[in-house]
């Protein structure tokens, strides 16, 4: 029996968390749960969106899959999410984007998978506020040392990206390609403009790539990637890329498939990872039964491969593929027509997909 901590998040997050853990258990997966709350519904009662018997058992446990989850304002929080990852070191943000039969969507045979790296870039929160001392301080240092100017009324972000940063990262898409029987790695920058962070990123690349010589490696530049994916996205693999390009681009390939409804996500670091939906906390639909769950099963399939229960993952996997191929026993944005009376709740497509099983 292995130990997961479910944190149940908040807006719809609890109502898709339990349609999650049913598909799981109904895999036959052996797995105990560690159910634990964050967001602003515990920040109520825990003054924290964060309690410390969460992280407690984020730290005790391997693995963790994660409903979506609101940062409160004022919680000293730019976002939880953000911080669970800097926290436990989760470098490496995995998205795979794969078609399936039944989904409204342009494309009908996208197989893709995003690394993003996850703790660098314009995302490592090193920025200064407009007229703070901090600021001055520094874009006088910078005007003096550059002949670029800085003026005064700006706010100034620093955009770190390190050697082994980089290395991990890429590293970790190759080795995700090789165990998975993929063949190329796309690197991503914005080497031509920024010379000595993404081209330490793209030199980077190029260095890793060599040690992996039976997987095929090319690098894009982050503005021609995304009209490749549009308009041949068939040509692409694993795709790794920055935090800032691997956010921008991990949305568009969801768009490809037909949303972030239909995105499961995963934050890995060394011995650590969390699994997650890719989409927001939606609080509107609190309570109403009636949002797609799939990103969060999808989530689960990733989180049972990475377990090494191959056999059940690949279990719920065909089980949603089936379901939505039928487009009987599904949610309101998964049909047709957004009204169409015959769409079911959250844990009405949950039990479809169970049967399934």
């Amino acid at each position: 029996m292995q130990k997961v901590t479910l944190i149940r998040g908040d807006g719809i997050g609890p109502e898709i968390a339990d349609a999650m853990q049913r598909c799981v258990d109904a895999t036959g997966a052996s797995i105990e749960w560690d159910v634990v709350e964050a967001g602003v519904d515990v920040m109520e009662t825990e003054g924290t969106p964060l309690p410390d018997k969460t992280l407690d058992a984020i730290k005790a446990n391997e693995v963790s899959i994660k409903a979506p989850i609101t940062t409160p304002v004022g919680s000293g929080f730019r976002s939880v999410n953000v911080h669970f990852r800097q926290l436990f070191d989760l470098y490496a943000c995995l998205r795979p984007c794969k078609s399936y039969k039944g989904v409204r969507s342009k494309f009908d045979d996208i197989d893709l998978v995003v690394v993003r790296e996850n703790t660098e870039d314009l995302y490592a929160g090193v920025e200064y506020e407009k007229g703070s001392d901090d600021v001055g301080g520094l874009i006088d240092w910078i005007n003096a040392h550059s002949d670029r100017k800085i003026t005064d009324d700006s706010g100034v972000s620093i955009k770190p990206i390190s050697v082994a940063g980089t290395e991990r990262i890429v590293k970790f898409a190759f080795d995700y390609a090789k165990a998975n029987g993929r063949k190329k790695v796309t690197s991503v920058h914005k080497a031509n403009i920024m010379k000595y962070t993404d081209g330490l990123w793209l030199e980077v690349s190029r260095e890793v790539a060599k040690s992996y010589p039976d997987i095929e490696f090319e690098d894009r530049i982050v503005d021609n990637m995304c009209m490749q994916l549009v308009q041949k996205p068939e040509l692409y693999d694993v795709i790794v890329l920055p935090n800032l390009y691997g956010d921008i681009v991990s949305d568009l390939c969801a768009g490809l498939i037909g949303g972030l409804g239909m995105a499961g996500g995963a934050n890995i670091g060394e011995g650590k990872a969390i699994f997650e939906a890719t989409h927001g906390s939606a609080p509107k639909y609190k309570g109403l039964n009636k949002v797609n769950p799939v990103a969060l099963i999808l989530s689960s399939v990733m989180m049972l491969n990475h377990m090494g229960f191959r056999d059940e993952a690949t279990k719920l996997d065909n089980a949603v593929a089936a379901v939505i191929a039928e487009g009987k026993d599904v949610t309101y944005d998964m049909k047709q027509d957004r009204n169409d009376p015959s769409a079911v709740g959250t844990q009405e497509m949950a039990d479809a997909i169970i049967a399934k099983m």
